[in-house]
């Protein structure tokens, strides 16, 4: 070996491990850390927390009682609906946009479209969309960033706003009695991970085959693949109805004309709404605002929608949810709904428990730092029902239809004005409470992002 050698290998050496030695926890190091962490320590809150939950013992107790019920700005709706064990937040948040229009157009007192229904197509569609992909990356190598994130994420429960839009349109839509829960569309995680193995099992065998022999029928392949996945939906979901007969009754127990229906017609019945005029804005701090951007392959069908989004500041999506508010038209939204929620009360707030009283330690990250260190990020969908204001009607706190049965304040959340502005991510709202400057952005193609992006986990 070379002197010339040797002596570069001495010197990596050295630096290693004077490198490893300042890294290291030394035992000087560590008294100090003790030391330090023993300043202002109480005895009395370390027994405290010996016996009791972090949350309990924080709990701000000005913000112990039931929130004000009165909201200026409301919109009436049915009861609460129940996701149960299931990630389908975004399809039921989604559906309690539509339900008010139904409620009100047969005067209802209350009513269901079928999750199930939607959500059968929605893991077939998916599913025929992997199998896509993985022939689209068929040559690239198990390694390419896009293969892997195929084999990592073949399905999900989860989803968004533009995942609904895509099997209504497709699909149309069925009351509740028409396609009943079922055991599996309510703990949906089992029937998913099947499926999930399904998948990956026929990617692989694709690949594999494609290998050895490069016109083998892939299409056929993922057709006998299909095939099998709508089995497993069969039995999990039970056959979704190509017609059925229906009636609505209301209040006053009078009966409508008994029709039969295909679930388009009976969505273009009752609803009829072109999606078209609905746009998802979403405060992302990281990225420029007034930016369009698309995440690709970021849908549940493959010639649907991806998942696009205008980048807005929090102050002007706030401004177009009060005019919708005003107008009765509920919105689809999403955010980081674990943060700061009591939901014993049902109530979102900033102030809700006082970590850093209870530590006498500071918390001081911003939206922003949060979202970049993954400690933030959207992951539920509810709906947006309700506005108050102060004497310059100005929102004060704002009311959320959720889909967790009667949990929170009867199966509703109050989020104060703060917390939305730090927890907010996605709203959905129509173009006619858009200002025109804001429509005309609209106009610019969207950036394309990548579908790994850490920022778009599905809501569920």
């Amino acid at each position: 070996m070379k002197m010339k050698t040797i002596w570069s290998y001495l010197i990596i050496l050295m630096f290693t491990t004077s490198l490893m030695a300042q890294n290291i926890l030394s035992t000087s190091e560590f008294e100090i850390i003790k030391k330090n962490a023993y300043k202002d320590f109480h005895p009395a809150i370390q027994s405290a927390m010996i016996e009791n939950s972090i949350k309990k013992l924080s709990l701000n107790p000005d913000l112990r009682s039931q929130p004000d019920p009165y909201f200026k700005y409301q919109i009436k709706t049915g009861k609460p609906t129940d996701q149960k064990r299931s990630g389908r937040c975004w399809m039921f948040a989604s559906m309690n946009t539509l339900r008010p229009f139904v409620i009100d157009k047969y005067n209802l007192s209350n009513f269901e479209f079928s999750y199930v229904y939607l959500f059968f197509y929605d893991q077939l569609e998916k599913s025929n969309l992997f199998l896509e992909g993985i022939i689209a990356t068929v040559d690239k190598p198990m390694d390419d960033k896009q293969v892997e994130w195929w084999f990592k994420n073949p399905i999900t429960d989860g989803g968004v706003w533009s995942s609904f839009v895509n099997l209504v349109n497709k699909y149309g839509l069925v009351p509740a009695d028409a396609m009943p829960e079922t055991y599996h569309s309510n703990n949906t995680r089992e029937v998913s991970s099947i499926i999930a193995t399904k998948l990956r099992e026929h990617g692989i065998m694709m690949r594999e085959a494609y290998a050895k022999n490069k016109k083998v029928d892939l299409q056929k392949m993922k057709t006998t693949a299909l095939s099998e996945i709508y089995r497993i939906l069969v039995y999990a979901f039970g056959e979704p109805p190509n017609t059925f007969t229906y009636r609505f009754v209301d209040k006053n127990n009078k009966p409508t004309e008994l029709k039969t229906y295909t679930p388009i017609s009976f969505y273009n019945e009752i609803i009829n709404i072109n999606f078209d005029d609905f746009v998802m804005l979403m405060d992302d701090p990281t990225r420029p605002y007034y930016k369009v951007y698309e995440i690709e392959y970021d849908r549940n069908v493959v010639e649907g929608i991806n998942w696009k989004y205008l980048n807005l500041p929090i102050d002007e999506i706030k401004a177009s949810a009060m005019l919708s508010l005003k107008d009765s038209m509920a919105m689809y939204f999403s955010c980081d709904v674990g943060k700061q929620l009591n939901n014993d009360i049902g109530l979102l707030d900033i102030n809700n428990y006082m970590y850093d009283t209870l530590f006498n330690l500071p918390f001081r990250m911003n939206k922003k730092q949060r979202i970049i260190t993954f400690e933030s990020g959207s992951a539920h969908g509810m709906t947006l029902i309700g506005v108050d204001t102060d004497i310059n009607d100005k929102p004060t706190r704002w009311l959320i239809e959720n889909s967790w049965g009667n949990a929170g304040y009867n199966g509703k959340l109050i989020m104060t004005d703060e917390w939305m502005d730090e927890y907010l991510f996605r709203l959905v709202v129509h173009k006619k409470y858009l200002p025109e400057t804001t429509l005309n952005l609209l106009k610019q193609k969207p950036i394309l992002l990548p579908s790994w992006d850490p920022m778009f986990k599905m809501d569920d």
